[in-house]
């Protein structure tokens, strides 16, 4: 998949998710827009989060690795977005995050109820603990990281490792030496859902980007 075929990119993500046998991922994949819905120009816009994609592929997993590799190949043209600004966790978070949306509201394939795209994370970085309405699923492509979820305690979680987020559960993540990729997919009402921040900037509501 090279650069020109960004538009294969929501497929992609859709038949890498059919792979996996889960119920909680069910749900999701009934609510994925089908073969006629709208598509729609987004136009690119990067971040300093991509001088981290040359360092994906050799951490990704077999399933994973054709996926990551598109993603690798388009993200010149993908828009890349951050819901956070430097006063929320400073400029070294915002030069390490990113999050580029595949389906939903403001991404290339139009959908009112789910939303699926990428997240980004540099190395040696944690996304504080927070928590939302929607239920999530997140699917690490590339890089090994920790997660936390809920009172579990930080687990490591490894690619092609589905990881589950009911509605309200808290979680985070925390990246080693590796960067992260990881898809996430959200769904249950109003994609526009508020999340509250629960780690170092405080408790605090956030807008309608926060599902990455």
């Amino acid at each position: 998949m090279s650069a020109a075929d960004m538009d294969e990119l929501p497929g992609a993500a859709r038949a890498l998710l059919d792979c996996f046998d889960q119920p909680e991922l069910r749900p999701f994949l009934a609510d994925w827009p089908g073969p006629g819905a709208s598509r729609r120009s987004v136009d690119p816009r990067p971040l300093p989060v991509l001088q981290w994609l040359d360092r994906l592929a050799p951490h990704a997993a077999g399933e994973t690795r054709p996926l990551v590799d598109g993603i690798v190949a388009a993200a010149a043209q993908l828009a890349w977005g951050q819901t956070y600004a430097a006063a929320d966790f400073g400029a070294r978070f915002l030069e390490r995050y990113g999050w580029s949306e595949l389906v939903g509201l403001r991404g290339p394939v139009a959908s009112d109820r789910l939303a699926c795209g990428v997240l980004l994370l540099g190395p040696d970085l944690e996304y504080p603990a927070h928590s939302h309405a929607a239920e999530e699923i997140y699917l690490p492509l590339a890089g090994t990281a920790l997660w936390l979820r809920g009172g579990e305690g930080w687990r490591p979680r490894r690619p092609g490792e589905l990881i589950h987020h009911p509605s309200g559960i808290a979680h985070a993540m925390r990246t080693g030496d590796q960067p992260l990729l990881a898809l996430y997919l959200w769904r249950g009402g109003d994609l526009a859902q508020k999340s509250t921040i629960l780690g170092a900037a405080g408790d605090r509501q956030e807008g309608p980007d926060d599902h990455a």
